[in-house]
């Protein structure tokens, strides 16, 4: 009787937590790996597909995961994955990668690695072969820049890229959007520098340690960015920064509006941790990687309350969350990039084994961002 008892108690506290309670909800290891990860998409059979992540310089820029096998192999291929000087139809430095409901992958190059021109490319995974080339030229992505992430909203015919504002020795003062128009190719920058796209002074800090290069505070600007289920609002926040912004897709993508007019339309959505990916819900409920805190935080749409999703001790500065919509779990890798040699007196401390983690959102997630 005890232990039915117990068993009853159990179900109820797992229900409190996904109600948003103050309690930590189940995380399971997926699998673990050699190399970090960084963002993770999925095949339309739900196969995982991520970056190995950029900051520690990896040979093989994309991989595909066998489960089963407990292994990688390149995607969408080796030679996708090659650098070579006769053309730039390769993989030079990826990050930000995102599915579609059409079997695409779409992968950001920010490039810096390489001696090419940053671009989306989008891969066919139902005909195994390239779907399209978007090219990002200077006057989108300027020397400073460092395009992250990214929603892929096939409703309106847009990729609208979160550009952190660090590459090359940029301080985050000019992080922005990026612009993409599907049909076209044509690209824009907005809201480059402005009060929700650039950092603020609130550090990183992990186990007492800030997150610095040369001793001064590394402040990375837009970030983390998801759209809902019918692509109404864009959700996004800097890295560093204590705010969720959101604003109406056609609004941000409307070429008639200048910054100022954008500001205006701009919505403090809720509190946040420092954060790096960002996912969503059905019911809007949006899931965040909260960096120093080896955790996923969830801000609720009922309240805009922010609670603690799921924990982990291996959880070491978890970086993409992604939903699969096959087997229903939201999955996060743990990448441990403040373990890389520039914040710890050039050497790097990041040990194997890299963990990917999944867990069970409150409320199925949104598939397709």
């Amino acid at each position: 009787m005890m232990k039915k008892i117990s068993i009853i108690l159990s179900l109820v506290t797992s229900v409190m937590a996904l109600q948003g309670q103050n309690t930590v909800s189940e995380v399971e290891t997926y699998g673990t790996v050699d190399q970090a990860v960084g963002n993770i998409a999925f095949t339309n059979d739900g196969e995982l597909v991520y970056s190995h992540h950029p900051f520690f310089s990896p040979e093989i820029r994309v991989v595909k995961f066998d489960k089963k096998a407990n292994t990688t192999s390149p995607f969408p291929n080796l030679e996708w994955n090659t650098p070579r000087e006769t053309d730039d139809n390769y993989l030079s430095n990826v990050l930000g990668i995102r599915n579609d409901e059409n079997g695409v992958i779409w992968m950001i190059d920010m490039a810096q690695r390489n001696n090419v021109t940053p671009k989306i490319v989008g891969w066919n995974t139902k005909t195994n072969k390239l779907e399209r080339i978007y090219y990002l030229p200077e006057s989108s992505v300027p020397s400073i820049s460092q395009p992250n992430d990214m929603v892929v909203d096939t409703k309106h015919g847009f990729f609208i890229i979160a550009d952190e504002g660090i590459g090359n020795g940029g301080d985050g003062s000019k992080a922005a959007f990026i612009i993409v128009d599907m049909k076209t190719g044509k690209t824009r920058r907005v809201l480059e520098g402005t009060r929700t796209t650039k950092p603020e002074n609130t550090p990183t800090v992990i186990n007492g340690k800030h997150l610095a290069v040369n001793g001064k505070d590394l402040l990375i600007g837009n970030d983390g960015i998801t759209a809902d289920a019918n692509f109404e609002y864009i959700y996004y926040g800097s890295l560093n920064g204590p705010k969720i912004y959101r604003i109406k897709t056609l609004d941000l993508v409307n070429e008639d509006f200048t910054d100022a007019d954008l500001d205006i339309k701009i919505e403090t959505y809720s509190d946040k941790p420092n954060n790096g990916g960002m996912s969503i819900d059905n019911e809007g409920n949006l899931y965040l990687t909260a960096l120093e805190t080896k955790s996923v935080a969830v801000v609720l749409a009922k309240d805009r309350s922010v609670k603690t999703m799921v924990q982990d001790k291996n959880m070491v500065w978890p970086d993409g969350v992604s939903y699969n919509h096959v087997d229903g779990y939201m999955y996060v890798s743990a990448a441990q990039v403040n373990r890389g040699a520039p914040f710890n007196e050039g050497k790097s401390v990041a040990t194997k084994p890299f963990y990917i983690f999944r867990f069970k959102p409150v409320v199925k997630g949104v598939s397709f961002r």
